[in-house]
């Protein structure tokens, strides 16, 4: 097997997220599921738009924003994901080079534009999310870098993209391309709706030994696993996956890998402005522990750091020097 090129390569949509604060009274008045993700059409995310406050608009899809952190922390990385050729899609390639990612899935000229996220912020951090995935649902097999994808350390792929038939299937070929190059594949379950949808693909992959590292949170370990109690539910999936990772939200997260547990608490916050990315930087701080071959805990511990951080303002990508905040706190 020869050296890695890159660290971590994922596969995840090509989003923009357009972030706006909002009263508990607009979520209901708009009928939305707070806190979780809804996919809405076209249609409905116009609506939504013109429902919004005054928004910032960054570009997100939760493993974008995850190799966004990993490269701030000195990681190599390489994302896979469909965008139109628009204006959003102009943006999202721009600003995920320039985060220092190797991007190079050829733009889709046909219809549907690219995709976007409608963010609404509580006062309270809580986010709640509405996702047209547009242009990204339609990531075929054959814009797959197959020697990119051999080429990386860890191939790290995003539950959210696996509900469209299209890259579902994109992402079946590079999990195997991965594994014949003798890589890991990491996995998050993003959300336990989709869990819901494509639990029956997920435990067999976890039964079949597809999955080398796994993250999910306290309620898709519940959804995964049938399991109310929390370690019942790690007991269940723990002997299966070489690495699991489960995060508890304020209560902290655990890790258990080849038989070693370790557990760490939350880094406290000031003040929790937005909830959104906190999954995804949480996972950036630990892979970008777990490629170096630090310890379980210490990779933990670097999850919590960046999922802290995040959550500390708007957007789900990092704003404070991560390095220097990584030797600040570890």
């Amino acid at each position: 097997m020869t050296d890695p090129r890159y660290d971590v390569i994922a596969i995840g949509n090509a989003i923009v997220d357009i972030i706006a604060s909002c009263e508990d009274e607009t979520i209901a008045e708009l009928d939305l599921n707070r806190g979780g993700m809804t996919l809405v059409d076209a249609d409905g995310a116009d609506k939504l738009y013109a429902a919004m406050g005054q928004a910032t608009e960054k570009s997100g899809g939760s493993a974008a924003n995850t190799l966004a952190g990993l490269s701030q922390l000195g990681t190599q990385c390489a994302f896979i994901g469909q965008v139109a050729k628009d204006q959003f899609g102009e943006v999202f390639a721009h600003d995920i080079r320039a985060a220092g990612i190797d991007f190079d899935t050829p733009m889709r000229e046909d219809e549907p534009p690219t995709g976007r996220c409608l963010i609404f912020v509580t006062p309270d951090g809580e986010r709640t999310m509405n996702t047209f995935l547009g242009a990204g649902q339609f990531l075929p097999a054959t814009a797959l870098n197959e020697d990119l994808i051999a080429s990386a350390s860890i191939l790290y792929l995003e539950g959210y993209l696996w509900d469209p038939e299209e890259p579902r299937r994109a992402m079946r070929r590079a999990i195997d391309v991965a594994k014949a190059a003798g890589r890991k594949v990491a996995f998050t379950a993003s959300e336990s709706f989709v869990i819901d949808r494509h639990g029956d693909d997920f435990r067999a992959m976890i039964e079949d030994g597809v999955i080398d590292i796994l993250f999910v949170n306290e309620s898709e370990l519940a959804t995964l696993t049938g399991e109310e109690d929390f370690e019942n539910g790690l007991a269940a999936v723990a002997g299966k996956v070489p690495v699991l990772v489960a995060t508890k939200g304020e209560e902290g997260a655990v890790a258990i890998a080849h038989g070693e547990r370790a557990e760490v608490a939350a880094e406290p916050v000031a003040k929790v402005i937005d909830t959104t990315g906190a999954g995804d930087q949480f996972a950036a701080g630990f892979l970008s522990g777990f490629v170096k071959g630090a310890p379980l805990e210490t990779c933990l511990k670097r999850g919590a750091i960046a999922a802290a951080e995040v959550i500390s303002h708007y957007g789900p990508r990092p704003e404070t020097d991560m390095k220097a905040l990584m030797s600040e706190k570890l």
